[in-house]
């Protein structure tokens, strides 16, 4: 990958880094509005289907140019032409990285044909089970983990409103027994379709699950309960040979080029696609797939994924800043955060370059947060009095699909304050000028006011969705996937390949032998102890 240019070996670097000592250290949110009324439009852009206000960030026109001209010197847009080629970028792997093409209209993308053959399959299989007169089927468990889960699980969720009224889902990831076991308690056997979501059909955590779910279904089933599997499992999984081994006959494959993390556009997205029906997964694509075009063809200034993705090197390089939160303030949003978790942490946790050489930056943020107005009764104080500065997205959504106006209202409204208040803060002087009922009367008013003080100037970011619909929802899981594309390329990593996820997995396969046996030989001191502790 010598082609592209790690972005501490450009001139950009340098000059942003004088740019950030020189006016970006001490860039104050309120005085750059009070100087130019006109930053808000300065900084909104406009993607499909996603407005964003990035006016209340720390940056200014020259900040924003200086990063433009960084990515240029990194190639970016070279990159990115790779990425949506399907060139092997994933350089660890030897791999090309395409989950673009499984959203592309026919004839429009890198194996077209085979992926509509999946898509068209899968989606007619869906329809079949939606058909609940004639299936039976009224319980979906989708077991899985990783990405196999958290995609499924978030839009299921994102997407209730368009959900069949009839079906009930499931979604079980924890090798731990306290997951699956109240599942299989309000399922019944006759009425459940169990989906066992792994491409290698071998992931540890999904396997002892779909065992377990198997054996409880035999015992419920009773006599001819091995050929009924046929019919209540299926299988999303390239491994159809252990699938049939199982019992499971349908199964619905895909490609070494989709990446767990990028992956519900795929058959894994079938318990997506049993939910809100054929048409309303094709719209999941097409919305992405417009993402996919805007990022592909939309100029760095004004290219969304794009910036964000040069805001998150200049808030974690230049700034300093650990952390990101995400406050969607829909409450069918409420796994987004999760989900971002392992797009980004797990994509962007990296602390070499393609070379192999150790970085001298740091890399991905810790990305965390709950559904407004939550949120705000539980870590929002940290973010307005605490002493780390955390940058916030909050997404709003203009029109519920409920018609409680009143309570939408208030929500809308909590999640502008939110955002003003960040910036705003609120000065010792305005303190000391207010009314603090609760405040202890033995108290000096000017210690009162000390604890009542906001810095203000904390950034934010906000995302307006007309609607939450499955094309809206599909364009922004893309517009979330460019960015950390951008920002990893940026840095000089590859994205794609997640090897801390192994030695975890290695380590378990040597110590669960050990739980039964007590033998600790080569084990270090604590490992050892606590071996023995759990077997007492």
């Amino acid at each position: 990958m010598s082609e592209f240019i790690r972005c501490d070996r450009t001139v950009a670097w340098s000059a942003l880094a004088g740019h950030f000592e020189a006016h970006g250290r001490d860039l104050d949110l309120r005085e750059a509005f009070g100087r130019d009324p006109g930053r808000f439009a300065s900084f909104a852009v406009e993607a499909p289907e996603v407005f964003a206000d990035l006016s209340k960030n720390r940056w200014d026109l020259a900040t924003r140019k200086l990063l433009v001209e960084l990515a240029r010197e990194c190639r970016l847009e070279m990159r990115r032409d790779a990425l949506l080629a399907g060139e092997p970028i994933n350089v660890t792997e030897g791999r090309a990285v395409l989950h673009t093409a499984l959203r592309a209209p026919r004839g429009q993308g890198p194996f077209s044909d085979e992926v509509h053959a999946v898509l068209d399959a899968m989606l007619a299989y869906a329809e079949r089970v939606r058909d609940v007169a004639r299936s039976g089927i009224r319980d979906i468990v989708n077991i899985g983990i990783g990405g196999s889960d958290l995609g499924p699980q978030m839009a299921v969720a994102a997407l209730e409103s368009h959900v069949h009224p009839q079906l009930r889902f499931h979604f079980v990831s924890n090798v731990d027994g306290h997951d699956l076991a109240p599942v299989l308690a309000r399922v019944e056997p006759r009425s459940t379709l169990f989906i066992i979501a792994s491409k290698t059909f071998t992931t540890q955590e999904t396997m002892a699950n779909a065992q377990v779910a198997r054996a409880w279904f035999l015992q419920g089933w009773g006599a001819g309960g091995e050929a009924a599997i046929a019919r209540h499992f299926a299988g999303t999984t390239t491994n159809v040979d252990a699938a049939a081994a199982f019992g499971i006959d349908t199964t619905f494959g895909f490609w070494d080029w989709v990446g767990g993390r990028y992956s519900l556009w795929s058959a894994i997205g079938l318990p997506i696609a049993i939910a809100i029906g054929a048409q309303a997964f094709r719209e999941l694509l097409a919305g992405a797939h417009a993402m996919d075009r805007h990022f592909a063809q939309a100029p760095l200034e004004r290219n969304l994924p794009a910036l964000l993705g040069l805001l998150d090197v200049w808030y974690r390089n230049f700034h300093g800043f650990t952390s990101r939160s995400v406050a969607p303030y829909h409450q069918g949003l409420r796994r987004l955060p999760a989900y971002l978790q392992q797009l980004e942490m797990e994509s962007n946790g990296k602390r070499v370059d393609l070379e192999g050489a150790v970085l001298p930056y740091a890399t991905s943020p810790v990305v965390w947060g709950e559904p407004g107005t939550n949120g705000q009764h539980a870590y929002f104080q940290m973010l307005h009095q605490g002493t780390d500065v955390i940058p916030v997205e909050f997404i709003a959504v203009k029109r519920p699909s409920h018609h409680h106006a009143d309570l939408h209202a208030k929500l809308l409204a909590n999640c502008l304050a939110q955002g003003q208040a960040l910036m705003q803060g609120k000065t010792e002087a305005q303190a000391l000028g207010e009314s603090a009922p609760t405040a202890s009367k033995s108290l000096d008013k000017s210690v009162i006011a000390k604890h009542r003080t906001f810095p203000g100037n904390r950034p934010s970011t906000t995302f307006v969705l007309d609607q939450l619909t499955p094309r809206s929802l599909g364009a922004l899981i893309a517009l979330y996937e460019h960015r950390v594309f951008t920002s990893g390329a940026l840095w000089g990593i590859n994205s794609f390949d997640q090897w801390g996820v192994e030695l975890g997995k290695a380590l378990c396969n040597d110590l669960l032998p050990r739980l039964a046996s007590g033998d600790a030989q080569g084990l270090d001191g604590s490992t050892a102890g606590l071996l023995a502790r759990l077997r007492a």
